[in-house]
């Protein structure tokens, strides 16, 4: 079993184990011989919480004392970072952040040479680096140290390329609201929206280092819909704090999920002939109520474990354009996008809306939602859910009570130590109850 990397990457508290700087410091060292043998560079970039300087440095102190140098690219988003990382060449490209968590979180993300994120494999082997207590180390000395080399123009980089792929997208008039979760795509996205023509209505976009993802951004949409309707918006965004994820809410103040974006994407490739094969890829979270819309706009899904590094993974098997999560990872690969993006989703969104003659809220009805319970559930240890027999034979039973109107998922997190209960069914209070039964049953039996 892992100790560090979850599914995306290492992540927790920042300045508690594994979070401190020595672990850093040695996972930078890792990074430099496992990804960078010919000493191409390591593109090193943060969002901004407080502690991103903490371990940026200790990230780079790795790295250097293997003598390999490194891209310093300040704050920017994810999805910039793995750009940058193919820009500039570089052997690899790790981001500091802790996506959506709150600000005492922390975590790294390692990207390959060609922008992806890495595969288990390589994470496997540098797990194994990490705790190998006979792993040697380079240590060079005098001019053979590696070197910090700052990207200055890092955020302007990412920007123009946005600016340039949608270059011929035409916003004026266009009343959007924005919520940067006070993180890394703040200096970034109310600007270029502006520039694309739009009146810009942001906020959270002041980050300090400690209000990032502070009931805002994208795990808190109901934010960005009260300022829709108070501001008379056509639609608003809401990005999460390293920007590789999006939510959508209409002019009515009404929540668009990934599994309602992804759709409504899907749709429009689609009838452009744009779509091969008609493929779709996405989690075994999204709600019942897209596979049966899929169904009948006519496209086949192909379905992953939860992160959006595998739905990466079988889009690149099976050649699908596009593919997300319901939590607002969209990834598009028809360019430069090697990673959930949620500027350049948001912009595609926005090349929809501009087409279609309706308002947003008739884009949302591609799909019945159904009722949906989720809850999270901190625990002890991970132990094999299949041999606990009491939850077993719950899920069994829940699952013969909904048949085809309804799921059951209960699964571990693969960020934090945790149980997921997912519960979907065809009504409120039937999902609510068997929710309820199950998540009491799993505090009982293997509650922290």
């Amino acid at each position: 079993m892992r100790k560090f990397f979850g599914t995306d990457g290492i992540r927790g508290i920042a300045n508690l184990a594994p979070m401190i700087p020595s672990t850093v410091v040695r996972v930078g060292q890792v990074i430099a011989v496992t990804l960078d043998p010919e000493g191409k560079g390591i593109v090193v970039g943060k969002d901004p919480r407080r502690s991103g300087d903490m371990l940026e440095a200790a990230l780079m102190a790795g790295i250097t004392s293997c003598g390999r140098s490194c891209y310093r690219v300040g704050v920017l988003p994810t999805p910039g970072i793995a750009y940058l990382t193919r820009k500039l060449k570089a052997a690899a490209g790790v981001v500091i952040s802790a996506s959506h968590n709150p600000m005492e979180d922390n975590g790294i993300k390692v990207f390959g040479p060609d922008g992806f994120k890495l595969t288990d494999q390589q994470e496997m082997e540098m797990e194994r680096r990490i705790q190998a207590e006979d792993e040697e180390f380079p240590h060079p000395t005098g001019r053979q140290i590696g070197c910090i080399l700052e990207v200055r123009d890092a955020v302007q980089q990412y920007f123009d390329f946005l600016k340039c792929t949608f270059i011929d997208l035409d916003l004026s008039g266009m009343k959007i609201c924005l919520d940067c979760a006070n993180g890394a795509t703040s200096s970034i996205a109310p600007f270029l929206f502006q520039e694309l023509g739009a009146r810009v209505h942001p906020i959270h976009f002041q980050p300090d280092g400690i209000n990032i993802n502070h009931q805002c951004g994208a795990l808190y949409p109901e934010t960005l819909a009260r300022q829709v309707l108070e501001q008379g918006a056509e639609v608003g965004f809401s990005f999460d704090g390293d920007g590789d994820r999006l939510i959508c809410v209409d002019e009515q103040g009404a929540i668009l999920s990934g599994d309602q974006m992804l759709l409504i994407l899907a749709r429009y490739l689609k009838e452009k002939g744009l779509l091969p094969n008609n493929l779709v890829v996405t989690t075994v979270m999204s709600n019942l109520g897209f596979f049966k819309a899929a169904e009948l706009l006519g496209l086949n899904v192909r379905q992953t474990q939860v992160g959006d590094r595998y739905v990466l993974e079988e889009m690149q098997a099976c050649g699908a354009l596009i593919g997300g999560e319901d939590s607002g990872h969209i990834i598009i690969m028809d360019g430069e996008q090697t990673t959930g993006d949620g500027i350049f989703a948001a912009l595609r969104l926005l090349r929809v809306i501009r087409e279609q003659s309706g308002p947003v809220s008739e884009l949302g009805k591609i799909m019945r939602r159904y009722p949906q319970v989720l809850t999270s559930v901190p625990v002890r240890a991970r132990v094999d859910l299949t041999q606990v027999p009491q939850i077993r034979e719950a899920i069994s039973r829940a699952e013969a009570e909904l048949g085809n109107q309804g799921r059951v998922l209960v699964r571990y997190s693969g960020t934090q130590l945790m149980v997921r209960v997912m519960v979907e069914g065809p009504d409120a209070k039937t999902t609510e109850r068997l929710a309820s039964e199950l998540t009491a049953l799993v505090q009982q039996h293997l509650g922290a």
